[in-house]
């Protein structure tokens, strides 16, 4: 496993991230804890979770999933850069009360405690807002924030589906605040999804970010869908199935599994070491199902793809550009 440091920090990480979200809904918690010890074999120690995974009555389960793991000791948990995220009303249905979620100082004291509880430790190692907050002011979250490093619950902290400005508005705050602010963005970005180059991944990398790509495989689309479609090995559902409905969606996703192809590389594999090959990226999040579909990940960190390869997922897939460059002259 390669490492690499996180952001601006000095915390090293992993150049693979595993998400935990199908822990619980589609991965029972011993099929989890197994998949756990073999990432962290392998080398893997940031793994990222949210509070509300588990989803449903569940919001929750994933983090217990994640608890009972670090339980059984080991080393466990100390080898393991743990990311969580607040944000989501973990109440339940028919149970909605205001202050049960977003940003204020009042959730994100409740959340963090909540989640402790859960994982079963006394610190989260990046406490991530999993979305934006339009409604509270950086100064109060920042205050909350602050009072978590001071008493050693959290001890960095990133973002989740920001845009540019508001990385930029974050650390502006954090720095008249002295605090040290933001040091990583997860963000939605594959080859099939690139708008992340026009203002996020700049704002990131401006501002000493890592970023943390998730849905690195675009739901599927780019793990080689059509051909375990043409095998019977797969049959597409919900985004997958809408996109692959286009036929100009399902031409793009066949030019690329044609380029995997005529490279002999495997498409999921290929789209994993393509990220890593991006500026800014520090490294992607893989969510996988089973032992296998881990092990695949694993392998696209010794992947080295060839330049024409790289030419050709700009053919396929062209990026946006830079703004104000990808919308004005």
């Amino acid at each position: 496993m390669d490492y690499t440091q996180l952001g601006r920090t000095g915390l090293k990480v992993s150049r693979l991230v595993l998400g935990t979200m199908n822990f619980g809904p589609l991965t029972d918690e011993p099929d989890a804890h197994a998949i756990m010890d073999a990432a962290l074999d392998a080398g893997i120690n940031l793994f990222d979770t949210a509070n509300v995974y588990g989803w449903g009555e569940n919001k929750g389960r994933t983090e217990e999933i994640v608890g009972t793991w670090f339980a059984q000791g080991g080393g466990r948990r100390d080898k393991t850069v743990l990311a969580t995220k607040v944000y989501g009303n973990m109440a339940g249905d028919g149970e909605a009360w205001p202050n049960h979620d977003r940003l204020s100082a009042v959730n994100i004291r409740r959340a963090v405690d909540a989640s402790l509880r859960r994982l079963g430790t006394d610190r989260i190692d990046l406490y991530q807002f999993h979305h934006i907050d339009r409604n509270t002011p950086w100064d109060e979250i920042w205050q909350a924030m602050d009072v978590l490093v001071q008493q050693g619950k959290v001890l960095y902290v990133g973002s989740s589906n920001f845009p540019g400005w508001s990385i930029a508005r974050a650390n502006e705050t954090a720095a008249r605040r002295g605090s040290l602010g933001l040091v990583s963005e997860q963000c939605l970005y594959n080859p099939a999804e690139r708008r992340a180059e026009m203002e996020v991944i700049p704002a990131a990398e401006a501002y000493g970010l890592g970023v943390i790509p998730w849905s690195p495989l675009h739901g599927g689309l780019l793990g080689g869908v059509l051909r375990k479609e043409q095998e019977g090995r797969r049959s597409t559902s919900g985004r997958a199935a809408a996109a692959l409905a286009d036929p100009d969606e399902r031409a793009r996703i066949q030019a690329y599994e044609d380029l995997c192809d005529k490279h002999e590389v495997q498409p999921g594999e290929a789209t994993l070491a393509w990220l890593l090959t991006r500026p800014g990226v520090t490294g992607p999040i893989v969510g996988p199902r089973t032992r296998e579909q881990l092990d695949s990940a694993l392998r696209a960190v010794a992947l080295e793809l060839p330049q024409e390869f790289l030419d050709g997922v700009d053919e396929i897939f062209p990026g946006p550009g830079p703004s104000p460059e990808a919308f004005a002259w």
